[in-house]
């Protein structure tokens, strides 16, 4: 036992302790307060420690930004407020990972395919913003060009769109999820309009 934990240590050490810079940057890129950068790397590393076997990791470096990752979309989804900059952020993290099993594959179509489903629950006005800004990468002022409305419109649907979409990701049962997300979403837009 004393071993094996000596191996994770030494391996912790030697593979992924170098990357910790730059996991940081990235981690600050994403998030506001540097508290959060602590914690998260902390959070990581206490869960890297726990591992019982690392025979299984064939790219430290990847594995190590993966665990951060995981550990930084978790407090995201506990957050009340999320900033719209950190979830672009974790999506553009380009990270060579493993070639992913065929498990992997199909629960990722499958989570795909339920977040387009979230995103198409949405008011039509909010998915259309949505789609336009976190999707097609279209500039804030453009849409509201486009959509005759203002760009705080835009920012505030948008904002919406994606605080709906990661509430329903986070409820247990999905299709109840997106069923509530519009009566969520049009409530919210009928009493602002």
């Amino acid at each position: 036992m004393l071993e094996g934990r000596a191996r994770v240590v030494a391996w912790l050490g030697r593979e992924i302790l170098p990357h910790e810079a730059a996991v940081r940057v990235w981690l600050r890129r994403s998030f506001a307060a540097a508290g959060d950068v602590d914690d998260i790397i902390q959070e990581t590393y206490c869960r890297l420690a726990a591992l019982s076997n690392i025979e299984h990791i064939g790219e430290p470096r990847a594995y190590f930004f993966q665990a951060a990752r995981s550990v930084a979309l978790e407090q995201i989804r506990r957050a009340r407020v999320v900033r719209i900059e950190t979830v672009s952020e974790i999506e553009a993290l380009d990270l060579a990972l493993e070639d992913p099993s065929a498990e992997r594959i199909v629960s990722g179509r499958r989570e795909l395919e339920r977040v387009r489903g979230l995103i198409a629950a949405l008011p039509d006005r909010c998915r259309k913003i949505f789609e336009l800004r976190k999707i097609e990468g279209v500039p804030q002022r453009e849409i509201a060009r486009r959509l005759g409305v203002t760009e705080h419109v835009v920012e505030n649907e948008a904002v919406r769109g994606l605080r709906a979409i990661l509430a329903a990701m986070t409820e247990q049962d999905a299709p109840a999820g997106a069923q509530g997300l519009r009566e969520k979403t049009d409530g919210r837009s009928r009493k602002r309009r």
